[in-house]
């Protein structure tokens, strides 16, 4: 796909990073663009994905870890990270694993979820009607810049799974998961979680 959807919001996610960071796990880090981009800002980076063969894509990197590992079945160092991010990846395993996220925040830590959700009710409709023709633009701009660089992507196959939980579910599992979490609905099929260590519930 010409035009990334995660990608797009990459510069959102790295105004959250909390100031003075030096620690981060990119869980679903796919072929590490993000896990790169939070290592060019001088933070050393575990970057995991269940997918061996994006984490073969993504090859190396200076400052980041790459590894394939299911986070749902690996023991997080606790209270290690300054910050963890999960860009369209917590739809492909249960919700409550944000509580094992958490648990491995350093003290006064961020969690960043971009996370994907399905169409349910008027307000989702609403935004994605707004989202097509705009995604529709972009795609066309990006596909012809990338033409004109001779630039062609090569896919990787990577499991896909569409996202089974309606955001108004994951607002209140996230309220009784994270209190004082933030969620807020971003265009492109998309909202970003916001948790800090240490808000208040």
């Amino acid at each position: 796909m010409p035009f990334d959807h995660n990608d797009h919001y990459h510069r959102l996610l790295l105004r959250k990073v909390p100031p003075g960071a030096l620690t981060a796990l990119d869980v679903g880090c796919g072929t590490g663009r993000f896990a790169r981009r939070l290592a060019a800002r001088g933070l050393r980076v575990d970057a995991i994905d269940a997918s061996p063969e994006a984490v073969a894509a993504a090859g190396t990197a200076p400052g980041v870890t790459f590894r394939t590992a299911d986070v749902t079945r690996v023991d997080l160092p606790p209270a290690h990270y300054d910050v963890i991010t999960c860009l369209a990846a917590l739809h492909h395993m249960p919700l409550a694993t944000v509580t094992a996220l958490r648990a491995a925040l350093a003290p006064g830590g961020t969690l960043l979820v971009l996370g994907c959700y399905p169409e349910r009710t008027p307000a989702d409709w609403a935004v994605s009607l707004t989202a097509v023709p705009v995604n529709a633009a972009a795609r066309l701009a990006v596909a012809a810049a990338d033409r004109i660089r001779g630039h062609e992507p090569q896919p990787v196959r990577a499991p896909v799974r569409p996202p089974g939980t309606p955001l108004p579910q994951i607002r209140t599992e996230a309220a009784r998961l994270l209190p004082g979490s933030r969620i807020r609905r971003l265009l492109f099929w998309r909202y970003l979680l916001v948790y800090r260590d240490g808000t208040p519930g």
